[in-house]
């Protein structure tokens, strides 16, 4: 299952998680308040199905999820880590574990510096600056989690 980061639907979505109020997401569309809300209402399913689906794909036991930032926290069961499971607006659906990892020699090393750069500006989340994404994504999965608490 994948996301419609195309549609309107999902623009929608990444408005409202940005903090923008319906009202305004209808006026910047030019659509009604009501077309906006069955928008998302739509949307949150179809994230909600899609995170699920993901996990269990991944076979990740669910401890929290949050439709509204489009967040997954779980557990690996075969790995025996946290995972964290999420919607990035640039990046689509992503799936992360915790690790210790030898980063500066991996070939994906600029790829997940940059991902998790990337999903730290969509959350409106400041960081720590590091060269190392392990740490960053431990200080990036702490305020997502703390973050997620508060709604």
């Amino acid at each position: 299952m994948f996301l419609p980061v195309d549609e309107k639907q999902f623009k929608f979505w990444v408005l409202r998680r940005k903090g923008l109020p319906n009202i305004n997401i209808a006026k910047q569309f030019r659509v009604s308040r009501q077309a906006v809300s069955r928008a998302l209402l739509s949307m949150d399913k179809h994230i909600e199905e899609t995170l699920l689906e993901m996990a269990r794909a991944n076979r990740i036991e669910v401890e929290k999820l949050d439709l509204k930032k489009g967040i997954l926290f779980g557990r690996s069961v075969p790995f025996k880590v946290n995972a964290i499971i999420f919607v990035s607006a640039k990046h689509g659906m992503q799936v992360w574990y915790e690790h210790e990892g030898e980063c500066r020699s991996c070939e994906r090393y600029r790829e997940c510096i940059e991902l998790l750069w990337d999903f730290a500006e969509e959350m409106k989340i400041k960081l720590q600056s590091t060269e190392d994404p392990t740490k960053l994504a431990d200080e990036l999965f702490r305020k997502l989690k703390e973050l997620v608490e508060q709604a």
